[in-house]
């Protein structure tokens, strides 16, 4: 399963897929496992994270990065400075 970063996607592609009307998210600096019941897509406003799949190699995302997260996946996040993000699930 691959985490897929777009880092740097210009306004024209985030107002197409509405991401500033999706929710907001924050994290503290913190470190915790997750599983992904259903993808996620999200867009990094502050903050930085490597997210560790099982088996699978460290994944760096930064503020301005578009990420996907499939359904299924199971990780570890390592929230390396506070984090907010939009996200949208499904």
């Amino acid at each position: 399963m691959e985490i897929r970063v777009e880092s740097a996607p210009d306004e024209a592609r985030l107002a197409a897929l509405g991401v500033y009307d999706w929710p907001l998210w924050s994290c503290e600096v913190s470190r915790f496992p997750w599983t992904y019941d259903e993808t996620e897509t999200c867009y990094l406003l502050e903050g930085e994270v490597v997210v560790t799949p099982e088996g699978g190699a460290p994944v760096r995302i930064r503020a301005g990065d578009l990420v996907t997260f499939p359904a299924g996946l199971s990780c570890h996040w390592d929230v390396r400075a506070p984090v907010r993000k939009h996200y949208r699930f499904g």
